[in-house]
């Protein structure tokens, strides 16, 4: 019988005993990770860990004190007969005995030296997306990855979203609108918001935001084109956010608006709108095929009478009815982060390591995201289109590597 997790965890019912808990039992975790970065994604990944159960968290490293404090109040929202451990090191974390597995979280350009230490434990690792901030550490880590001898998953959790796990299983497995042709979304939300030392206001720290947020968006594109991308057009500038921002002296130079055209070997063409100075998030993503039309959004608008948040409609002329849904997730799942897309990253992590078939996003997926994210901030600083082929060269990648 499926255990209820929103009675399992409910503080009406904290007074049962685990002998007097059948419906409201919890899992017995048979795993255990550390948590590397506490920041805002370092803490869902903590909460969503020990929310699915099959896991528990032993322990955090980040230098951060405010950081660890927070990853403390998230582990004691579940855990209650034991401390959170606090490593003094990046190498003790990553190298205890008892641990199973590791989830990265730090800042962007932290990636890459972190997984070389991380990588030598031989232990199962989720890396929060995007994997690098440039093409070459991505292919550095993707080289690290194609010889570790465990689970090595990207944080691309969007493909986990309800309407995108709706759009995948109408689109790719039912192909309820034929062969996909063209790929559209759009992105409209609000701006960063604010981080540690303020990183991901800097392009040099984050890859600029079409790499740090989009990354998610050109994963998608990857998914539903089922094709390697070949030319990259962009254009995109700071226009409203942050432009009188500094941190230490030094100025913002992030976009908060672009538009990316990318076109792919199998001649699927993709297009993608983001505009980051919003006063509402709304997340849409349009495929055409064929034999129909697929749209999905997602949207929160903060107002007193709120309307529906999330939607699936699907036309297809005369060869088949047409449909309009709304998928959701429970709400207590959807509020544990992402629309519930971090909990089912992490189910999914857990069933990587069992061994269990996944749809998870693989290093290569990473690196392919990163590939069209770093494509489009150099065709918006030159104007010019940009050639995958020749941008993976520039960085001593060809054909017979990939």
């Amino acid at each position: 019988m499926q255990i209820h997790r929103m009675y399992a965890y409910n503080p009406r019912l904290a007074y049962l005993a685990e002998e007097d808990r059948y419906l409201t039992r919890k899992i017995a975790p048979t795993m255990t990770f550390n948590v590397i970065g506490t920041g805002v994604n370092g803490q869902e990944h903590i909460r969503n860990t020990l929310y699915e159960g099959h896991a528990t968290i032993k322990g955090i490293y980040d230098p951060h004190p405010n950081s660890q404090k927070a990853a403390k109040d998230s582990f004691a929202a579940y855990v209650t007969d034991r401390e959170l451990v606090i490593y003094q090191t990046l190498e003790e974390a990553c190298n205890d005995p008892e641990v199973d597995g590791l989830i990265i979280a730090t800042p962007n350009y932290t990636h890459i030296e972190v997984i070389r230490t991380a990588a030598a434990s031989g232990k199962h690792i989720l890396m929060e997306k995007p994997m690098a901030t440039t093409i070459a550490d991505a292919w550095e880590i993707t080289q690290i990855a194609a010889k570790h001898p465990a689970v090595f998953q990207i944080g691309l959790q969007y493909r986990y979203k309800s309407i995108y796990t709706e759009a995948i299983h109408e689109a790719l497995e039912r192909k309820s609108i034929g062969e996909i042709k063209a790929i559209t979304i759009t992105e409209q939300r609000i701006p960063f918001i604010d981080k540690v030392h303020q990183w991901n206001k800097f392009s040099e720290y984050s890859g600029d935001t079409l790499v740090e947020k989009c990354c998610h968006y050109f994963d998608l594109f990857n998914l539903f084109a089922a094709s390697r991308p070949v030319k990259v057009y962009a254009s995109g500038s700071q226009d409203v956010n942050f432009t009188e921002f500094t941190y230490d002296g030094k100025a913002s130079d992030i976009l908060d608006n672009a538009m990316v055209i990318v076109e792919y070997a199998n001649g699927i063409r993709a297009n993608f709108m983001l505009c980051m100075f919003s006063p509402m998030f709304y997340e849409e993503l349009v495929l055409c095929g064929d034999q129909g039309r697929l749209k999905v959004s997602e949207s929160q608008d903060f107002l007193t009478e709120q309307g529906v948040a999330s939607s699936m409609q699907i036309h297809c002329g005369e060869s088949m009815p047409a449909r309009i849904s709304t998928p959701k997730y429970p709400s207590h799942i959807e509020a544990l982060g992402h629309s519930g897309a971090t909990f089912f990253e992490h189910r999914n992590f857990v069933d990587n390591i069992m061994g269990r078939p996944t749809n998870t996003a693989t290093v290569a997926d990473g690196f392919w995201s990163v590939v069209i994210g770093a494509a489009a901030q150099r065709s918006i600083r030159t104007g010019e289109p940009v050639y995958i082929k020749t941008l993976l060269s520039e960085n001593g990648i060809t054909a017979e590597d990939l």
